[in-house]
C-alpha cells in the first residue's frame, strides 16, 4: 500500500501539496504515482516564474517504463523548482514526499476543492 501522509492535499491525478506558512504551496507526485511510473530517470520543470493554470500540465516525469505530465492543481505563479532533480531524478522515488518535490506555487486563488488523505486513499482502492 502506498504511503498517503495524512497533513497533506491530495488531487485525482496523484499530486500532493503542501500549505506552506510563507502562504506558498510546495507540489510533487504522490508515492503511488511514483510507483505506477517506476524509476525516474528524466524530469522537466517549469521555469521560476512561470504563471500557471489548474489543470495545466506544468511538469513531465520520465522514467524507463513512460512519460506522464504532472498537472497544475491550483492556479498561480512558480516561484521555485527543484534544481536536485535535474541530476537526481530518483529523489522522486526514494522521498516523493520530502526530497522529490518538483515544484513551489504562490497561488492566485485559495487552496480548495482538493482531496484529504482519507479521500484520496478512497481514491486508490477504486483504482484497485
Amino acid at each position: 500500500m502506498s504511503a498517503v501522509p495524512g497533513e497533506l492535499k491530495y488531487t485525482r491525478d496523484h499530486e500532493w501539496l503542501r500549505q506552506e506558512s510563507d502562504g506558498t504551496v510546495v507540489v510533487g507526485i504522490t508515492d503511488h504515482a511514483q510507483q505506477q511510473l517506476g524509476e525516474l530517470v528524466f524530469v522537466e520543470l517549469p521555469e521560476a516564474g512561470a504563471t500557471l493554470a489548474a489543470g495545466q500540465g506544468c511538469a513531465v516525469v520520465e522514467s524507463v517504463k513512460a512519460a506522464s505530465d504532472v498537472y497544475a492543481p491550483l492556479a498561480g505563479t512558480v516561484v521555485a523548482v527543484n534544481d536536485a532533480l535535474e541530476q537526481e531524478p530518483g529523489l522522486v522515488n526514494s522521498s516523493p514526499y520530502g526530497d522529490g518535490w518538483l515544484l513551489r506555487i504562490a497561488p492566485a486563488t485559495a487552496v480548495a476543492g482538493l482531496l484529504d488523505a482519507a479521500a484520496y486513499q478512497q481514491v486508490l482502492a477504486a483504482e484497485g
